[in-house]
């Protein structure tokens, strides 16, 4: 069954630590998610995703300028980040890890997200929703997005670690009905 997402309803947001003081926030505006769900056997669902890394946004016009540049995305060379899943393992009805290749500047490697199910609602025009809420933390410098800057009072300016959290609210679409046999 295939679902759609409602993109005014789902986010794809990260954090970062800075100066190793406090987290600073950004968001991509522009992604697609491709979602092919397996009701009868959620394991066999897959889901696909592909980030527009030019629509980062941090709220901050030089930091974003910085981040698109080739010390770190290098959005001319590498327009896109991508995941694409390999296994869902349901740990509960409403939880799951998410296995799968996560794209950054051609580097290529696994990660993990820890998934919760928010459950379905049929919306007021008639279309069935489902919830989907998803975090995992990887380390940058294993996608080679290693510039920084060390601190004269020790650590460095930007962390490691990112936390990378996902909302997604999916609509259901019709399935497609294969064309009616016309007889000869």
């Amino acid at each position: 069954m295939s679902w759609s997402t409602d993109y005014g309803h789902s986010a794809i947001e990260f954090s970062v630590r800075h100066m190793m003081l406090a987290k600073t926030r950004g968001s991509f505006e522009k992604y697609t998610v491709t979602v092919d769900a397996d009701e009868a056997n959620p394991a066999n669902s897959t889901v696909e995703v592909q980030i527009d890394a030019s629509s980062l946004n941090t709220r901050d016009a030089n930091r974003d300028g910085h981040l698109k540049s080739p010390d770190f995305l290098d959005v001319a060379k590498y327009p896109y980040i991508t995941f694409k899943s390999t296994s869902l393992n349901l740990t509960s009805a409403e939880a799951g890890k998410l296995e799968g290749e996560l794209t950054i500047r051609d580097v290529t490697k696994p990660v993990t997200l820890d998934v919760e199910y928010q459950g379905q609602s049929k919306s007021p025009w008639g279309t069935t929703n489902a919830g989907f809420a998803a975090t995992t933390k990887i380390s940058r410098s294993a996608w080679d997005l290693t510039w920084n800057v060390a601190l004269e009072t020790g650590g460095v300016l930007v962390g490691d670690e990112i936390t990378v959290t996902i909302e997604l609210e999916l609509v259901k679409q019709a399935p497609v009905e294969a064309p009616a046999e016309v007889a000869a």
